[in-house]
């Protein structure tokens, strides 16, 4: 079997399911290359500071502003795997896969020919996207011989679209969905490998409950993974036309809280 996992270096939250995946997946030869792209898609940073800012708050945003930069230096750091074979502490999904020896390549143009061609090197039976925020086109979808997949913290075709946890939260879900299913040209549309629900705990604010359900994710997908390698994988078509949402507004996040919900 020859992984490859598409990413963005976000080290709050997908960071998260990396630390997870990684330490229950083997053999880790399996996975070729890790292809982490821009964050940002076509935002500028002082765009997506402003969202940030209205989506947090004064004091949220002060807060995840210091642990961001934080998490930026220490990212600088060369981090060398211990002889004991003890994973050290990283920041970054790029030092973890250095410390796990696995390949990294950063970049955006994913749909672009050179990539295409390159990509193909690895002999690929299955791509994993990992909040990715590249749309694949048809051309990278066909690439694997087994399939090409993405995995939605939320129960497909519901709440389809942007942070679906909030979302989720915001509606007064008592549990949350993870869908992993096919990528197609659409947007969280094609069949579903599985499903899996996670229950809300009471109190919990967004961010426990992202972190908590990226670790969950990441040992479903270890064991899709295997059903994949067994040629057990059964495709489920999604049913009804579901919903979809942006990202928050402010007056959304202002609703948020009036509810008594926390983001931190």
């Amino acid at each position: 079997m020859n992984i490859v996992f598409f990413t963005q270096e976000d080290p709050f939250y997908v960071k998260v399911f990396f630390d997870e995946f990684l330490n229950q997946f083997r053999p880790l030869e399996e996975i070729k290359a890790i292809v982490i792209s821009h964050p940002m898609g076509k935002k500028s940073i002082l765009k997506l500071a402003k969202q940030m800012y209205h989506f947090y708050g004064f004091y949220n945003f002060i807060k995840m502003g210091f642990r961001y930069g934080y998490v930026k230096l220490m990212g600088k750091k060369k981090i060398e795997r211990h002889k004991s074979r003890t994973v050290p502490k990283t920041y970054t999904i790029k030092q973890l896969a250095h410390v796990y020896g696995l390949n990294v390549i950063e970049r955006s143009d994913l749909n672009g020919k050179t990539f295409l061609e390159g990509i193909k090197k690895y002999d690929p039976d299955l791509f994993i996207s990992v909040a990715s925020p590249i749309i694949f086109r048809e051309e990278l979808i066909r690439i694997p011989k087994l399939d090409c997949i993405n995995i939605h913290h939320a129960p497909l075709p519901r709440y389809r679209g942007m942070l679906p946890s909030f979302w989720q939260l915001y509606h007064g879900e008592k549990e949350v969905g993870i869908t992993i299913h096919k990528i197609d040209e659409d947007i969280d549309t094609g069949d579903i490998v599985v499903q899996h629900s996670v229950p809300i705990h009471p109190q919990e604010s967004l961010d426990q409950l992202m972190v908590r359900t990226k670790r969950e994710s990441a040992r479903l997908m270890v064991k899709v993974i295997e059903s994949f390698r067994k040629g057990e994988v059964r495709y489920k078509k999604m049913q009804g036309e579901g919903s979809y949402f942006t990202f928050p507004s402010r007056e959304d996040v202002r609703e948020f809280k009036r509810m008594g919900k926390r983001l931190l």
